[in-house]
């Protein structure tokens, strides 16, 4: 259980890095814009201490992020998968309200203090406060920063759409050109689907693997892999080579998502009376990567590297193992070096296979 939360959290917090330096560069990009503008027309800025201002951004920034982003990830995204969209919607608003006076107060104290010479005991400084969060420009912040958050957590959701490493990828135009490349490629695919299903019926089975991949995916991001594609109750994952067979990230990879779901037993056994488990195939080679669709647009990859996964994948069953890792595979990423022990099985005929192909497992 600890490791399964310790990569949720790590993911969790290094999206709330970013956010708080996101929100920092906006908020340092509107006391610029503001200042620049202002001196462009001659305003009078007699008494205006810009040093001040620029901490004080710098303060807005800094809490918008940790208030904000916290708000967004441990509590929003929450409320997307598991509440009604319409009371989704009311807590989004209202506590996005309270995250904007916790921000707002606090540097509205701030200004004043270093303004005006007030102490914070002082009645005065909280009744000029108030005051202030009572004009009009104060809308205006107010729908600034719910644009901000909106926008964000749009982006979030794309990118776990997609995919870090597939949305990043459509950014930047990577794929607009089909390339060739190095992958590692898992198909993780879980044992004794078809009497699951009609142990628990399709609602049932489909919340199933909503819980299975759900535990899953903090392992495949913590070992830095791609989810490629969810097809059906399996699970293809990529990795780059030199991020899989880093301290052998892609049989961790496996290793960890057994090690979560076994600890997760009890609530799989109170729930659906049902403990899923995976096996998996491994194998490394050259694809063709590009986009492709017109209406709905995707990036596929093509090569017998798949067809060769999926073949290994299938030999589970048959030899009695969870994983079977191909030998060009096991070569890559020097197994024994990360407290692995490879064990051969041998060279397998592969159905569609003119080859035979030496695999492992672990």
């Amino acid at each position: 259980m600890q490791s399964l939360l310790s990569n949720k959290r790590r993911t969790q917090i290094q999206k709330l890095f970013w956010i708080t330096l996101s929100w920092t560069i906006v908020s340092m990009y509107q006391f610029f814009n503001g200042y620049i503008t202002l001196t462009g027309a001659n305003c009078n800025l007699a008494g205006v201490d810009p040093y001040l201002h620029f901490k004080g951004s710098l303060l807005v920034g800094v809490l918008a992020g940790l208030t904000g982003g916290s708000a967004i990830i441990f509590l929003w995204e929450n409320w997307l998968r598991t509440k009604p969209y319409g009371q989704t919607l009311i807590n989004m608003f209202l506590s996005f309200s309270v995250v904007y006076l916790m921000v707002s107060i606090p540097t509205g104290l701030f200004f004043r203090i270093h303004e005006n010479g007030y102490s914070l005991t002082d009645l005065k400084l909280w009744q000029t406060v108030l005051q202030d969060h009572l004009r009009p420009n104060q809308l205006f912040s107010y729908s600034f920063w719910l644009f901000v958050v909106l926008t964000t957590l749009v982006i979030l959701l794309v990118n776990e759409k997609y995919g870090p490493g597939t949305f990043r990828a459509f950014l930047l135009g990577k794929y607009f050109h089909p390339k060739r490349e190095e992958r590692i490629f898992m198909f993780l695919d879980l044992r004794a689907s078809t009497a699951i299903t009609e142990k628990l019926g399709d609602e049932r089975y489909f919340n199933f693997i909503n819980d299975v991949f759900r535990i899953a995916t903090p392992a495949i991001l913590y070992s830095k892999g791609e989810i490629y594609q969810y097809v059906g109750d399996e699970i293809i994952i990529s990795w780059k080579p030199e991020f899989g067979a880093q301290n052998a990230n892609c049989l961790n990879c496996f290793f960890e998502i057994q090690k979560a779901l076994r600890q997760r037993h009890t609530y799989f056994e109170t729930r659906y009376q049902v403990q899923p488990e995976f096996k998996a195939g491994l194998h490394f080679g050259f694809v063709i990567a590009g986009e492709v669709g017109v209406v709905k647009r995707d990036i596929a990859y093509s090569g017998d590297v798949l067809n060769t996964t999926a073949r290994i994948q299938s030999k589970c069953n048959d030899l009695g193992v969870n994983i079977l890792v191909s030998k060009l595979l096991i070569d890559q990423i020097n197994p024994e070096n990360n407290g692995y022990t490879p064990k051969p099985i041998g060279d397998m005929e592969l159905r569609g296979k003119a080859e035979k192909v030496a695999l492992f497992t672990i």
